[in-house]
């Protein structure tokens, strides 16, 4: 090729270049939108489904037990006692959510160091801080706005139970026992929800059963974390210890000391209901203590075996467990509406 031949090329290509830039220029505003920035319809569905997940929606099952009190008040299926319980239990579902959201943010940096808990979406960068903390505020506001519906003293119950849980997040989750505590108190502010919801009595034996039964449960679940971190029941070491994040953990026979007192309460504290009741010749109340025990029992297997470590998961698990709730139940109810 000539020079001539190689300037007359290079001429042409210019020339093609110009005019090419001219004709997007001039349509430039018939091109389509770049997509940067923009979330695609998969990306909005992942990102709610990772914000479902950190809501915890499984652990909601727990509320169910704002309908202990009516149920053992012979009242819950009364209008207008279920709207009320059902509004009670949509504030708490919230509610807890709320608390939920508030734990885990507390606690994203030692949740990353954590086997399990590094996969929450908190933890794994599936939903982001600022997400998380608007999040936590609406579904608390929201919680409160349900609450009201049903009437002011559920208002309270639910304020009461959102400043609990926050005092946990903020630090009491690190103090021995008062842990223990204040996680109880969150299973007997859902019972005495109901009750304040749908103007239910408690009664003392109804409290007592109810403090201990939810004491026994969290025990288990304080022995099932310790000895997977352990790795095993035997090596849980015979004094208090705490894991990355802080939180106090207890030695294998300090908890199964705690777990067995709250069992033999629940227990005792069911029986003396039963008599009361029997008192008046309703001989179901009594009917119920074997079945009442054998829960109890039944349920003690997966502490003792370390599996305890979500009531919810035992609860679904079980199947003896749930032939012998199922059977406590059916004479509880028929004990409590005077059969």
């Amino acid at each position: 090729m000539t020079v001539a031949s190689a300037e007359t090329c290079w001429t042409a290509l210019m020339v093609a270049s110009e005019r090419r830039d001219d004709d997007v220029s001039e349509h430039a505003d018939q091109l389509p939108l770049p997509h940067a920035g923009v979330p695609s319809d998969q990306s909005v569905r992942q990102a709610a489904s990772s914000l479902l997940r950190a809501l915890r929606p499984k652990q909601w099952v727990k509320n169910v037990l704002v309908a202990a009190a009516p149920l053992a008040g012979g009242s819950l299926f009364t209008w207008p006692t279920l709207p009320k319980i059902a509004l009670a239990f949509v504030a708490f579902c919230l509610a807890s959510s709320a608390g939920y959201l508030i734990n885990d943010l507390f606690d994203v940096s030692s949740d990353r160091l954590h086997p399990t808990k590094r996969n929450r979406p908190i933890a794994a960068g599936e939903v982001s801080i600022r997400t998380a903390i608007i999040a936590a505020v609406v579904l608390a506001v929201l919680s409160l706005a349900v609450s009201l519906l049903a009437n002011p003293v559920l208002l309270l119950v639910v304020a009461i139970y959102l400043a609990v849980t926050a005092s946990y997040s903020l630090g009491l989750k690190n103090q021995p026992v008062f842990d223990l505590a204040i996680v109880t108190s969150g299973f007997l502010l859902r019972a005495v929800a109901g009750g304040a919801a749908a103007d239910v009595p408690l009664s003392r034996w109804f409290l007592l059963v109810t403090s201990f039964g939810s004491l026994f449960m969290v025990a288990g679940k304080r022995y099932a974390d310790a000895t997977r971190l352990s790795d095993g029941p035997t090596e849980v070491p015979n004094a208090n210890f705490s894991d990355r994040s802080g939180k106090p953990m207890y030695s294998a026979s300090y908890l199964r000391f705690v777990f067995s007192v709250a069992a033999g309460s629940s227990i005792v504290f069911y029986a003396l209901w039963s008599v009361v009741v029997g008192q008046h010749e309703q001989v179901w109340a009594q009917i119920s203590v074997a079945p009442f025990v054998l829960a109890i029992l039944r349920y003690a297997v997966d502490v003792d075996q370390g599996r305890a470590g979500a009531p919810e998961d035992v609860v679904f698990r079980d199947r003896g467990l749930q032939l012998v709730g199922l059977v406590w139940l059916v004479t509880f109810v028929i004990a409590a509406h005077g059969g």
